[in-house]
C-alpha cells in the first residue's frame, strides 16, 4: 500500500495497525503531544482529551460549519481539563482532542467508545468540521476532532490524555462478511447483573482498579431467569455465548436494533481481531453487554436476542493481537470495567 495523496490498498477492509502507525509516520494522523506507546491497538487507534473542553447546553451537529463555530452557539462555559475536571452526569460536555486527521481520498474512519467508556455509562460520540453524522469521517478530511461526552449514571473525573474513544480506518468498502445474533447470560453464575448505583461517587477515568465495586454497583438475584429492566437504570450483563474475533476480521456490535426490544445494548461496539481466539490466548470470552431501555419496562429472559456482531475484513494481518501484550478483558465472563477492583 502507498500514502500519499491518495489511499491503496489491494482490498477494501479495515487497517490493522502496523498500517495506522504508517499513517501516523506519513503525517495523515498528527498529534498535539507524542503518541502513546500503546495508543495503536490491533485495528483501531485511542483517541486522547486535550486541555480543552466546554459544558454545552444541547448536542449538535455541525453541519457546513465548523465545530468551534457551533460551540459558540450553544456553550455554557469554557473547561480548562489541564489539572483534572469532573464531568457531572446528566450534563453534555464538548472536548477538543489530541489528534488531528489529515486522511487521503479512499481512506475514511469511523469512532466508537472505547469497552472502559460503556461500562460506566457515559456516552460519547466524535464530531468533525461540517460533519452531518456523529462518529463517521469522510474520505479527504482534514481537520480537528471533538469529543461529546455525556456521563449518564456516574459523573467522571478525566484530565488531558484521556482515552474515551477510538478510530477505526477503512480502506474502500469492505464487504459484510457475516452476522452474528447475540444472546444474554441470566443464568450463568451466583452474579450475573450489575446494576449501576443512582448515588454513586465519581469515577476517574484515568485510575485502574482504583475503586471499590461495592461503591457503584448492585449485583441482583434474578428469578427464573428473567430481568426486569426499568427505564433511566443501567445494567452490565454478558453474553450467553463466547465471541470470537477471527485474526483477519473485525467486528462491531450494533448498539441499538429495535427488532429485538425497545432498548440500547452495548455503547462500545468496536472488537480487535484475536479477541476470545486461542491463538491470543482468550478462548471463552464473553461479550459484555451494557443495557439501558427507553421508556418502557422491558422483561429480558436467559438466552434472548439482545444484539449483533457485524463481521468485516481487514486488508491485511495485524502485527499484534487483541490481549496479546495483557488485556483488562481478555478471557471475560461477566466482568466490570478497569476502573474497578474484582467483586468480593
Amino acid at each position: 500500500m502507498a500514502f500519499g495523496m491518495t489511499f491503496e490498498s489491494s482490498v477494501p477492509g479495515i487497517l490493522p495497525c502496523q498500517s495506522i502507525e504508517a499513517l501516523i509516520a506519513t503525517g495523515a494522523i498528527t498529534s498535539a503531544t507524542p503518541f502513546d506507546t500503546d495508543q495503536v491497538q490491533p485495528a483501531s487507534l485511542d483517541l486522547r482529551l486535550s486541555d480543552r473542553a466546554w459544558r454545552v447546553r444541547a448536542s449538535f451537529l455541525p453541519g457546513r460549519r465548523l465545530v468551534s463555530e457551533r460551540i459558540a452557539d450553544v456553550e455554557m462555559h469554557p473547561i480548562d481539563l489541564s489539572k483534572g475536571v469532573v464531568l457531572e452526569k446528566g450534563c453534555v460536555y464538548i472536548a477538543e482532542l489530541q489528534e488531528r486527521l489529515s486522511l487521503p481520498p479512499g481512506l475514511i474512519a469511523r469512532a466508537n467508545p472505547k469497552s472502559s467508556t460503556g461500562r460506566v455509562d457515559v456516552f460519547v460520540r466524535l464530531l468533525t468540521d461540517r460533519g452531518g453524522s456523529f462518529d463517521d469521517v469522510e474520505a479527504g478530511y482534514e481537520g480537528p476532532l471533538y469529543l461529546e461526552i455525556a456521563p449518564q449514571t456516574f459523573s467522571i473525573l478525566v484530565r488531558p490524555g484521556t482515552r474515551l474513544n477510538q478510530l477505526r480506518l477503512k480502506a474502500g468498502e469492505p464487504p459484510k462478511l457475516e452476522t452474528r445474533s447475540v444472546g444474554v447470560d441470566l443464568q450463568g453464575g451466583d452474579i450475573v447483573v450489575f446494576r449501576g448505583r443512582r448515588h454513586a461517587g465519581v469515577v476517574d477515568l484515568d485510575r485502574i482498579d482504583g475503586h471499590d465495586p461495592k461503591d457503584f454497583w448492585e449485583p441482583l438475584t434474578l428469578r427464573r431467569g428473567e430481568l426486569l429492566l426499568d427505564p433511566g437504570e443501567f445494567y452490565i450483563l454478558a453474553s450467553n455465548e463466547a465471541v470470537e474475533i477471527p485474526v483477519m476480521q473485525a467486528a462491531e456490535m450494533t448498539p441499538i436494533d429495535p427488532s429485538v426490544g425497545e432498548f440500547r445494548v452495548h455503547y462500545a461496539g468496536f472488537f480487535d481481531p484475536g479477541f476470545g481466539t486461542d491463538e491470543a490466548h482468550g478462548a471463552g470470552s464473553k461479550g459484555v453487554l451494557e443495557v439501558r431501555t427507553h421508556d418502557t419496562p422491558f422483561l429480558l429472559e436467559h438466552g434472548q436476542i439482545v444484539a449483533r456482531l457485524v463481521y468485516e475484513p481487514l486488508t491485511e494481518r495485524p502485527t499484534r493481537l487483541y490481549g496479546e501484550g495483557g488485556s483488562h478483558y481478555q478471557r471475560q465472563g461477566l466482568k466490570l470495567s478497569k476502573h474497578f477492583r474484582a467483586w468480593g
